[in-house]
């Protein structure tokens, strides 16, 4: 084949992909959009999007009303989180008057400032608008395609949020001491929002410490005086160590990380291949640098987190953004000759990020029901608002393992499902005084998600199979009451 054969072909290959480019890209920004039509939806209506919600509305009301924010050992209700979301979204939820609907408000929010924030560090790197939007948009399709977190009463997007601010004002031109104190306040905030929020903060300080030192040290003190600060505060309200708090018991699984890690694998493959490029092409620009940083630590974090029993794809949360960046950065790398075989490189490339999240969504039959969009969670409500009745009707304390029953329905939070039976697996706490609570019938009705796998241990399990029987059962719960 001659020269002029060869690129007469490639010619006719970049026309044909050419006009796919735009498609995808207007298909994913439609998605994006349409996801967040659907979490904006669904903020005010009172049914359970997590087991979580209510567990975090309980302790944000306990955090404005100044009691109880942290229960005490014995306690059957657990607060294993650092305390600065609950105040954040306990002042908010005095406002708006429910604390999981203000819960929901500020994860959009966060989930909107984040995306934006990304595009944002994608352009101080230098790259094109065109390399932020696709950054931003891959991003806002996997959070809102591979999880379920957007629009949740959850506190991980506000920390990822207040991270990337702090990320941009760490590759701000021209640092100052300033900055980085104002960085490692965002950042020991994100921390104090959520534990698991520390590959970012990591990240920045390598990436600092090649590329700026002086600025490294400064952060590097900055940081840790904050965070002994922020500890030493704690101490002085609560009493006790923050540290030894957030170590709560919990199982861990080398066949559960494995497992989860391969379910995760797939929407990366394409991000991580491509992460080779900027490697081969710009191996000694800052921004390609703290890319390969960023995922180098993120991947192997996140994948040990998702061992722990009870851990949700918002452990690759750091690993998602950071692929976002690579995506970004590979795009404009490729776009930025203008040869013809990298345009075609470069669309053939967009097409293929987005390829696995678009089947991903395809293969949701919620998202093929027209009322999932015109009339969303219509029945779940139905069925929510009689459950949460139920409990509003039953004497005395109720358990809910979906806490936003108990919370919606004006009773207290008498336990705390999960956290109680990873203490009872690790043999961290005595069982007999819950088991007493089960076997006198204390509760007036327990809800439980499922019960097969059963959410207790054995010895729980069979306490309440000869205490309790099954009221009803539909899709939001499984609802017993004392014999």
């Amino acid at each position: 084949m001659s020269l002029a054969e060869g690129a007469g072909r490639a010619n006719a290959l970049h026309h044909a992909i050419a006009p796919i480019l735009p498609v995808v890209l207007a298909a994913a920004a439609i998605a994006s959009l349409a996801g967040v039509v659907h979490a904006v939806a669904i903020v005010p209506l009172h049914v359970p999007l997590d087991p979580d919600e209510g567990w975090n509305a309980y302790h944000a009301a306990a955090a404005v009303a100044g009691r109880g924010l942290y229960p005490r050992p014995a306690d059957f209700m657990i607060n294993n989180y650092p305390p600065l979301s609950f105040y954040l979204v306990g002042l908010l939820g005095t406002l708006v008057g429910d604390q999981i609907i203000a819960g929901r408000i500020v994860s959009l929010f966060s989930f909107l400032t984040l995306c934006g924030l990304v595009a944002s560090l994608v352009r101080m790197s230098g790259a094109s608008r065109r390399a932020a939007v696709f950054s931003m948009l891959s991003l806002s399709t996997a959070l809102l395609v591979a999880s379920d977190y957007v629009g949740m009463d959850d506190p991980q997007l506000l920390g990822h949020a207040l991270q990337m601010a702090a990320m941009l004002l760490v590759v701000r031109a021209p640092r100052s001491g300033g900055n980085m104190l104002a960085a490692a306040l965002l950042f020991v905030a994100g921390g104090f929002v959520k534990h698991n929020l520390f590959v970012l903060p990591l990240a920045a300080l390598l990436w600092l410490a090649l590329f700026d030192p002086r600025n490294a040290r400064r952060f590097a003190l900055y940081a840790t005086a904050l965070i002994v600060a922020g500890l030493v505060l704690f101490w002085t309200e609560f009493g006790f160590d923050l540290l030894n708090r957030l170590n709560s018991a919990r199982e861990w699984s080398l066949a559960q990380s494995w497992s989860n890690f391969g379910t995760w694998l797939p929407f990366a493959a394409i991000p991580l291949c491509a992460l080779s490029i900027l490697l081969v092409r710009a191996p000694k620009g800052p921004a390609v640098a703290f890319a390969a940083i960023y995922v180098g630590i993120a991947i192997p974090v996140g994948a040990i987190f998702l061992g722990g029993a009870g851990v949700d794809v918002n452990a690759m949360f750091d690993a998602d953004i950071a692929l976002a960046l690579v995506v970004g950065l590979v795009l404009d790398c490729l776009l930025a000759g203008g040869e013809l075989a990298s345009r075609i490189a470069g669309s053939v490339f967009v097409i293929a990020t987005f390829l696995p999240l678009f089947v991903s969504g395809a293969a949701n039959t919620n998202w093929r029901t027209p009322s999932f969009w015109l009339q969303p969670m219509r029945e779940e409500t139905a069925l929510a608002a009689r459950d949460i009745a139920f409990v509003r009707a039953r004497p005395g304390p109720v358990i809910c393992e979906s806490l936003a029953f108990c919370y919606w329905a004006g009773k207290a939070a008498p336990v705390d499902v999960f956290n109680i039976d990873q203490q009872l697996r690790t043999r961290t706490r005595d069982p007999a005084p819950f088991l007493r609570f089960i076997q006198s019938r204390r509760y007036g009705a327990i809800e439980l998600d499922e019960t097969a796998p059963f959410p207790l241990p054995q010895s729980a399990e069979a306490a309440i199979s000869r205490n309790y029987r099954l009221d009803h059962a539909d899709d939001e719960g499984i609802f017993f009451v004392p014999r």
